[in-house]
């Protein structure tokens, strides 16, 4: 008994991993898609600007930029590296 139950913990680890595995796989093709319709869209001049973007400017040239990069992550809904990143770009 303690045989099937081990083999089928082990089953289930390969499993979840295999799993894991995969989506891990799917967020990166996602990310390639991403990347490659920003290209696009950059190219068509397709990009819509947030009017508040202003507001992020604004708050660079005050000196705020923990401020800024808190109203940038509002607007565009970007993780925290991303916002910084974007928002020193502005600087």
């Amino acid at each position: 008994m303690d045989i099937a139950v081990l083999l089928f913990v082990l089953v289930g680890l390969g499993a979840v991993l295999t799993i894991q595995s995969r989506v891990s796989q799917a967020d990166q093709r996602v990310a390639r898609v991403e990347r490659k319709l920003d290209l696009i869209i950059d190219h068509l001049g397709l990009r819509h600007e947030d009017p508040r973007m202003g507001e992020v400017v604004a708050l660079l040239r005050d000196g705020k930029k923990i401020q800024a990069i808190k109203v940038y992550r509002e607007i565009t809904g970007a993780g925290l590296k991303e916002a910084k990143d974007a928002v020193e770009a502005m600087a």
